[in-house]
């Protein structure tokens, strides 16, 4: 009898050494689990956050690109846009940037010349910025070169 039991008290310590190594187990896994799920969720906030550029930045002026406005049959006086702006660059690239600036001029006067006094006073700033920022993007991508700056802003704008 005391064989029996002593063999019935070694099963049940074995069951009961295997049934918390097993609880151990599922408890380290669930922790693994929910660390996973965290990290994952992490990851997609950082994915979908903005990219946050931190070198350091320059602000380069292309001031007074003035813009004669087309105008209508009906309209004889002339009408203009001056605009001043701002691009917005690397340390690295401010030079090239500044390099550029006759040409950026240029490319603004393209883009806003067929405008007329009506349409030009109906928009807005950010429309300005996008049409500007749109025929900078256009023309790089066209002459197959790296924009030296960021954006352009704009910093005075004027409609007469």
């Amino acid at each position: 009898m005391k064989k029996i039991r002593l063999i019935l008290m070694m099963v049940v310590g074995a069951l009961l050494i295997a049934s918390a190594g097993g609880a151990a187990a599922w408890w380290g896994l669930r922790a693994r689990a929910a660390h996973s799920a965290a990290s994952k969720e992490a990851a997609a906030d950082a994915a979908s956050a903005p990219v946050v550029d931190k070198r350091p930045q320059k602000y380069v002026s292309l001031d007074k690109v003035i813009v004669m406005l087309r105008r209508s049959d009906a309209d004889s006086s002339p009408h203009y846009l001056a605009m001043d702006l701002v691009l917005k660059t690397s340390d690295e690239q401010e030079k090239t940037t500044k390099e550029h600036l006759p040409m950026l001029r240029s490319v603004a006067l393209r883009a806003l010349a067929d405008y007329t006094p009506e349409k030009a006073g109906q928009m807005t700033i950010d429309q300005f910025s996008t049409v500007i920022n749109a025929a900078y993007t256009a023309t790089y991508a066209h002459e197959q070169r790296d924009k030296p700056f960021s954006e352009a802003m704009i910093g005075k704008l004027i409609i007469e």
